[in-house]
């Protein structure tokens, strides 16, 4: 085992304690007895070959009215005695990309970086299912205007979204007769600059959103279904969904033994599949959630079982 976790992650100060999955890996690493340092994405810096951190030890607690406290900063090299996380959220920016350069070298330093600043790069989360086409609904990646509304046409229903978003923002739910769909496409494709992802509309979003936690290439056996409000066809809970606790069915167990062996392949020892029926949507690598929820609920602690896994 090794001595310290390092979280890269936004704004401590302003996560929602009951629901924040990097404050449960954090709070996991301190009872595993790792000293435990907190640092945002732009506290990272290259000097030579070496990535270094600009970073504070923490002390958690799991109190939503006094969570943490910070200790004096600290600036050193992430090397063999660290295990890194990276948690900032999307979107995967210039900024983002620039850091996951920086913790290749932190890598080649012997740190053990979850996950992978490689695997980072090549799954983006949106674009990863092509890699399970059986898995997926039929889906279009385009700028193209013409086929964008033809592929809606085609289906009759679809959703279109961003390939850099997160938290259901900027997807749409769009029919064939739209009246807003040229809006629509002109908006996600910056007037076809830009690409966007139409999926065709499963209709078993109403039974929710499926989020299936996978740790070290290996599912936990229960996943946070994500039950859209009355108002709104999306099922994250940032936009109003609902969470509710279920146990895999066999098609969710389908689609985790075929993707788990890939995500663990690429250095992925933590991701968030999610799943509407019985088809892959997309899949979660830079900060997935749900692990608060599904701890509570079911009395597991997923994040021990990661660092368990990883570094034992």
């Amino acid at each position: 085992m090794r001595d310290n976790l390092v979280v890269v992650m936004d704004d401590i100060a302003a996560i929602k304690v009951a629901k924040d999955t990097s404050f449960a890996l954090l709070l996991a690493g301190q009872r595993r007895g790792y000293r435990v340092f907190y640092l945002n994405e732009d506290q990272l810096f290259l000097e030579g070959g070496q990535c270094l951190a600009s970073m504070r030890e923490i002390r958690l607690m799991d109190d939503p009215e006094h969570w943490f406290e910070l200790g004096e900063a600290l600036c050193r090299p992430l090397g063999a005695s660290d295990v890194v996380m990276m948690r900032a959220d999307p979107p995967v920016d210039a900024g983002y990309l620039y850091a996951t350069y920086l913790l290749d070298r932190a890598e080649a330093a012997g740190a053990l970086v979850i996950n992978r600043p490689q695997a980072l790069r090549d799954f983006n989360e949106k674009l990863a299912i092509a890699r399970f086409p059986d898995l997926i609904a039929p889906t279009l990646v385009s700028a193209s205007a013409k086929q964008l509304k033809n592929f809606v046409a085609e289906q009759g229903k679809a959703v279109l979204k961003p390939l850099d978003g997160m938290g259901g923002r900027g997807i749409f739910l769009a029919e064939r007769n739209d009246a807003n769909l040229n809006v629509i496409i002109e908006t996600l494709t910056a007037d076809g600059q830009t690409l966007a992802m139409a999926q065709a509309f499963v209709p078993e979003i109403t039974t929710g959103d499926k989020r299936i936690l996978m740790v070290a290439g290996e599912p936990v056996p229960y996943l946070l279904a994500r039950i859209p409000g009355q108002s709104d066809f999306r099922g994250n809970l940032a936009r109003g969904g609902r969470g509710e606790g279920q146990a895999l069915t066999p098609a969710d167990l389908e689609i985790a033994r075929a993707v788990g062996p890939v995500l663990k392949e690429n250095g992925i020892a933590f991701a968030g599949l999610d799943v509407i029926g019985d088809r892959l949507t997309e899949i979660n690598v830079t900060s997935p959630t749900c692990v608060r929820e599904l701890d509570a609920q079911f009395g597991l602690d997923i994040a021990g079982d990661l660092f368990a896994a990883v570094d034992p």
